[in-house]
C-alpha cells in the first residue's frame, strides 16, 4: 500500500513573502537613518541566517538545475543540470540525516516536504 505524502508548496511562497518583508525593514531602517544623518553602518547586510531560509534556498537551486526557474538574470530558462540537481537534492537529503533530532516540528516537516517534492520533480525530468 503506497502512503501519499502532502506536499507542502506554500514554502515558495513564504520565502517570497520573507523576502518582502526582509526588504522592507531594510528600506525603512535606512529611511530613518538617513532621516537622522547618521550613514547607514548595516547599508548591504545580510539577513540573519536561518535554518528554513537555507534549505528553501537549496531548493530553489534544484529547481533552477532542473529547468523549472528562469534565469534569474533574464527571462530565459536555464538549461536542465540533472546532475547537479540530484547532487542537491542529496545535499539536502544529508542534511536532514544530519539534523535528525535537533530540527523543530516545523523545519523538519520542511525538510521532509521538500524532499518529497524535489524527488517527484526530478523523477519527472530525469525518468
Amino acid at each position: 500500500m503506497e502512503t501519499k505524502k502532502k506536499v507542502d508548496e506554500a514554502w515558495k511562497a513564504r520565502v517570497k513573502k520573507e523576502k518582502q518583508e526582509e526588504e522592507m525593514v531594510g528600506d525603512s531602517k535606512e529611511a530613518k537613518e538617513t532621516s537622522t544623518g547618521k550613514e547607514s553602518e548595516s547599508k548591504g547586510s545580510l539577513p540573519e541566517p536561518d535554518f528554513a531560509t537555507f534549505v528553501s534556498g537549496l531548493g530553489m537551486q534544484a529547481l533552477l538545475f532542473m529547468g523549472e526557474l528562469s534565469d534569474p538574470q533574464g527571462e530565459d530558462k536555464v538549461k536542465p543540470d540533472y546532475q547537479q540537481a540530484r547532487y542537491i537534492i542529496d545535499l539536502i537529503d544529508m542534511l536532514r540525516k544530519k539534523t535528525e533530532g535537533n530540527l523543530n516540528k516545523e523545519e523538519a516537516n520542511l525538510v521532509e516536504n521538500l524532499l518529497y517534492d524535489l524527488r517527484m520533480r526530478y523523477l519527472k525530468h530525469a525518468g
